[in-house]
């Protein structure tokens, strides 16, 4: 699959997720197959380049490319500065964010409450695609509730402002992530419109991934929730899109080595202290199934300490491990 001059090596995207899809993730992700994984939303308000959890976004030291960030923001000038300023600092591709569903977003005329005023998306757009050299991309829902479906009007306007490939989550913001994709809207979409067309939404196994782009013709699969705690998962997908096979779930001891793998990614990115913090959310996805897992969980969250943390987990997966050579 290609996005202006970058050809990926496969169709399958990680879907920008704030406070998720940091640099350690997305190196994870790649690693396990992922063609693309698409940055955190970064603000188009420069002056929150200065901040220190901005600059961490931004940072993409050592990552495989190419390099996708998102900006997101509610003025088309703003934008195009917030898109010059992230090419200068290593943005290979700018990705446009029209599909984000939280409120303190939405609040701002900004994510997904663009959808509601198309031509201020017009004039975004346009924009940001004439500010910059690299290729531009778009992440849009279905419309903004099910009264107001207007993909199709958002794709035709992003493919005639030079907009290069266009992610549809198949929900509409009303929906936020309740109830079912709508895959026949993005089927919809990929039928008028020429440009990549990457569907998302609901795609948590390999057999979904290849009925979602058999029913849609989309071009790419792009997996959000269903990879947290399972980066794996791209592996499996490209996998079974490419062979018909099932690849099998990790070992105990295979995924003990990902995730403390992942832990050590986190304390050098953010230092011991954030870095305990925020691996705790990637810990409880990890082993939420397991048994004993929610136990392990409250105790492992209090701890503030990077080689506690990292020790007891550690000593979970251990257990974990002999228990299930037991049973066998």
């Amino acid at each position: 699959m290609r996005i202006g001059l970058y050809e990926l090596i496969n169709n399958l995207f990680v879907a920008p997720m704030a406070g998720v899809t940091d640099r350690p993730f997305r190196q994870l992700c790649k690693s396990f197959g992922a063609g693309l994984a698409v940055s955190e939303m970064i603000s188009s308000n420069l002056d929150l380049a200065k901040t220190k959890k901005t600059r961490q976004r931004m940072n993409h030291d050592g990552e495989l490319e190419p390099k996708s960030i998102q900006i997101a923001g509610a003025d088309p000038e703003m934008m195009a500065q917030a898109a010059r300023f992230n090419v200068d600092k290593g943005a290979q591709i700018i990705d446009i964010n029209m599909g984000c569903p939280a409120k303190k977003v939405c609040n701002k005329i900004a994510g997904s409450a663009l959808l509601k005023d198309e031509s201020l998306v017009a004039r975004i757009l346009e924009a940001v695609v004439k500010a910059v050299d690299v290729p531009v991309t778009l992440k849009i829902r279905t419309g903004w509730d099910c009264e107001h479906r207007n993909a199709t009007t958002i794709a035709k306007i992003a493919e005639d402002t030079g907009v290069q490939a266009l992610a549809i989550h198949g929900r509409t913001r009303a929906c936020r992530f309740q109830g079912e994709a709508e895959y026949d809207t993005i089927k919809t979409v990929k039928n008028c419109i020429s440009i990549p067309v990457i569907a998302n939404g609901d795609v948590a196994s390999p057999q979904q991934a290849k009925r979602v782009l058999e029913h849609t013709g989309a071009d790419g699969i792009m997996v959000g929730r269903a990879a947290q705690g399972r980066p794996w998962l791209f592996g499996q997908i490209r996998h079974y899109l490419e062979t018909g096979e099932q690849l099998p779930e990790p070992t105990m001891t295979e995924k003990r080595e990902i995730l403390l793998h992942h832990l050590t990614d986190l304390y050098d990115f953010y230092g011991e202290s954030l870095g305990v913090r925020v691996a705790r959310k990637h810990i409880s996805w990890y082993i939420g199934e397991m048994v004993g897992g929610r136990e392990f969980f409250r105790t492992v969250s209090r701890i503030d300490d990077a080689n506690q943390q990292f020790e007891l987990t550690t000593q979970f997966f251990d257990r974990e491990t002999a228990q299930f050579d037991l049973a066998a």
